[in-house]
């Protein structure tokens, strides 16, 4: 089977599941920034120590399942569950009590600090998209919540690879 089908030249595409939308769908617009947002997590994994590395893997996992949540948002195979929120917020409150954050604006330190704030810029992106799509479609309010609390442990993730990349 070959990679390319033509059935895109047109302007339009299948999502998962075997629906054709228009290439301008919203749903494309919020799946090519999830995609992109794992791709810059697999570049920051590139740079991460072993630990870091497999909390990014993982996420980069729970994006893919959850892209396929906004082609069949009626399958409950594609929710976003809410240890997994809690999952994060744990992650989030477990780096903050090791920082010394400032109130003060920050630039990167380093090359993985640089890809992590990257990566969470692409995050809320993604949860504007997810709000411009929920307009007209059925989509998991917790896929909204998870893509908030990912940007924020990103940010604090950023801030102590430059607390690392400093030592």
């Amino acid at each position: 089977m070959k990679l390319y089908t033509k059935g895109g030249d047109g302007g339009m595409t299948e999502l998962f599941g075997g629906a054709r939308v228009e290439k301008t769908d919203a749903r494309i617009e919020l799946l090519g920034v999830l995609d992109e947002l794992s791709a810059h997590l697999g570049l920051s994994r590139m740079l991460a120590h072993s630990s870091l590395s497999e909390y990014l893997l993982n996420i980069q996992k729970e994006l893919s399942l959850f892209m396929a949540g906004v082609c069949q948002p009626e399958n409950e195979a594609f929710l976003v569950r809410k240890e997994q929120i809690l999952a994060l917020e744990e992650e989030i409150d477990r780096i903050d009590g090791t920082l010394n954050r400032s109130t003060e604006w920050f630039f990167c330190n380093g090359e993985l600090s640089a890809r992590l704030d990257v990566s969470r810029t692409v995050a809320r992106r993604a949860e504007r998209a997810f709000w411009g799509v929920k307009k007209n479609h059925p989509l998991d309010d917790n896929f909204a919540i998870y893509l908030n609390r990912l940007s924020d442990y990103l940010y604090l993730a950023a801030r102590c690879a430059d607390r690392c990349e400093k030592s």
